[in-house]
């Protein structure tokens, strides 16, 4: 069979530089380590870490006083900042920059006693800590239907702002959505999706063209890989989370000549590269690489880890 592997796959350098920011303060401060919630929605990156010493915990009620605690690339609410002011914990803060822009945008928003509208998935972590650091009138709209549901103080004074791993297209339509009911909102188009989520999509789009079959390399619990299997079956092309190679189901190939693979941002490219050969044990395999654009962008670690 032919295989078309996405150029533009994996991890991101939110994702990077989370796990960074966790293996040099286990070097730096020895283990164990606590981490709120999973630092990033990966199991296996999870074990792995885990292994050398970190512990995941998803209440700081859990982590003794005092102790080294990172929050995940997810970002946290007020409260949980100030529950750990209180508990003396020794904090560093992973949430990825462009969570952060979305963060400084809706404050800056709600400063303004607007009316801020949130476009993401009710529940998911960056959801829930996006919603915990803005002040004043908050709305959480996940489908086109939300939007009728919003009662505002004054249509002319309303924003919104969108979780950073959703779906391009289907972010677009609840833009528009609201833009229709509020001819005078303001927002950001959908440039608060981050790039690296932006530039897996198209490339699942192309890859769509080419492929009888798509298989994302990603966690059950991570929105963008999700986002990566939705964009698939919208074209009609069956599309497959495989959280591991031995995921790999032989009945998905019956018929199929041509397989593509990606990655979602929270996924390391060993389990890609699993699956490729777990794919040669059904017969030969014709390897492809879809052209992308090449992703440079780093972020710093926290200051506290630079010296």
């Amino acid at each position: 069979m032919k295989v078309i592997l996405a150029e533009v796959r994996g991890f991101c350098a939110g994702v990077q530089r989370a796990i960074d920011i966790v293996e040099t303060a286990l070097r730096k401060y020895g283990a164990p380590i606590y981490v709120r919630h999973e630092i990033v929605h990966n199991r296996h990156v999870v074990d792995r870490l885990r292994a050398k010493g970190v512990r995941f915990v998803e209440d700081l009620s859990e982590v003794p006083a005092g102790s080294v605690t990172i929050f995940s690339a997810h970002g946290v609410a007020r409260i949980v900042e100030q529950d750990a002011r209180e508990r003396e914990l020794q904090v560093i803060d992973a949430t990825c920059p462009l969570v952060l822009r979305v963060h400084s945008e809706g404050a800056r928003y709600a400063a303004q006693d607007r009316d801020v509208i949130l476009i993401g998935h009710a529940g998911h972590p960056e959801v829930e800590g996006t919603l915990g650091r803005l002040n004043g009138n908050t709305h959480l709209v996940s489908t086109l239907a939300d939007v009728g549901r919003i009662a505002v103080r004054s249509p002319d004074r309303v924003s919104y702002i969108t979780q950073t791993t959703l779906s391009v297209d289907d972010t677009r339509a609840i833009i528009e959505a609201l833009r229709q009911r509020f001819p005078a909102i303001t927002g950001p188009d959908v440039s608060e999706i981050c790039y690296a989520t932006q530039n897996r999509q198209r490339a699942v789009a192309e890859l769509a063209e080419m492929v009888d079959l798509l298989l994302v390399v990603g966690a059950r619990n991570s929105s963008n890989s999700n986002r990566l299997c939705e964009i698939a079956a919208a074209r009609g092309i069956p599309a497959y989370l495989v959280e591991e190679p031995a995921a790999l189901r032989g009945d998905w190939l019956t018929g199929v000549e041509r397989v593509g693979i990606t990655a979602g941002a929270s996924a390391p490219d060993d389990l890609v590269q699993g699956l490729i050969e777990a794919l040669r044990a059904y017969g030969e395999v014709e390897l492809w690489t879809l052209p992308g654009v090449k992703e440079d962008i780093h972020f710093k670690l926290p200051p506290q880890l630079m010296s």
